[in-house]
């Protein structure tokens, strides 16, 4: 199995299972890093003030939030550490929704779930019940200190967690200011019985090993056609891993029997976090001094 980037369980009700998360994607694209042509030394980003043009070092330099236009609001370390989500090191799941209810837009990045301290039956239980209610399961999860949105859902013989983008940070359809000949187009049966055809013309099925990043492969082709030639230098650089924990299993019939006894479709807790706050403060701000 592919390396865990996260360890811990799906929660609902008083049921626990213990999973292991794994990226889903993996980025195939070309690295371009920076190196001095002299030495042959990586190139970093150095801090520079945007009105003096001068480096600013490290220990010069303070976090803000534009309050409004041109004056900013600070906020020290401790203060950004304290409204940090806990972490809990659990999906918790609280309500179960139709899987064609969640917007194309909101969906972000996916991740394979795999179970995890002899969870494997729950974990199959689980994905079973999704698959033959047609539902997804909403879930709150801290990733890397930071609280997300996400979707559980099942994929032929495993469950994939999609992190989901807050409701506050997709733009309405609206923006586009689309027409009535968009809105309410009148297309003639003509019209309509040519685009048909076009697309039964041109329809095929997936085929995901047909399809490849062209770019990428000339300029890695170019590469090991340069190193084979002697081409190549010397760079030094360093790689670390962190630890992480992982979350005990719960038996699951007991637990399935004591959560029936509950309430369900709770709300998720609000985020304290979120952005949208400080925009609506700012809205009321305006209007005060209007």
């Amino acid at each position: 199995m592919a390396r865990a980037i996260w360890k811990g369980a799906i929660s609902f009700g008083l049921v626990h299972i213990p999973v292991a998360l794994v990226s889903a994607t993996s980025s195939q694209g070309v690295d371009f890093d920076w190196l001095d042509q002299r030495t042959m030394d990586p190139v970093g980003y150095k801090r520079i003030n945007k009105v003096t043009g001068k480096e600013v070092g490290k220990e010069h330099i303070v976090k803000g939030v534009a309050y409004e236009k041109g004056r900013y609001v600070l906020l020290s370390e401790d203060e950004i550490r304290s409204a940090h989500p806990l972490s809990t090191q659990t999906i918790d799941i609280f309500a179960f929704v139709d899987s064609q209810q969640i917007p194309l837009q909101n969906i972000d990045t996916p991740y394979f779930l795999a179970p995890d301290k002899r969870g494997g039956k729950v974990y199959a239980l689980l994905r079973e019940t999704l698959q033959s209610t047609s539902k997804v399961a909403l879930a709150l999860v801290v990733l890397h200190t930071r609280q997300h949105l996400a979707a559980l859902m099942p994929l032929e013989s495993a469950l994939v967690l999609v992190i989901l983008r807050w409701p506050a940070d997709v733009r309405s359809l609206d923006e586009l200011s689309l027409g009535p000949e968009v809105i309410q187009p009148e297309l003639t049966k003509g019209e309509r019985d040519m685009a048909k055809r076009l697309v039964a013309d041109m329809s095929a099925d997936w085929q995901p090993e047909d399809y490849h990043d062209s770019f990428t492969e000339k300029i890695m082709a170019l590469v090991e056609k340069k190193a084979r030639a002697g081409k190549i230098e010397d760079v030094e650089s360093s790689t670390g891993e962190a630890q992480r924990r992982s979350a005990d299993v719960i038996d699951l019939t007991e637990m399935l029997k004591r959560s029936l006894g509950g309430k369900s479709g709770s709300k998720p807790p609000a985020s304290p976090d979120k952005p949208g706050k400080a925009a609506a403060a700012k809205k009321t701000t305006k209007r005060s001094s209007a």
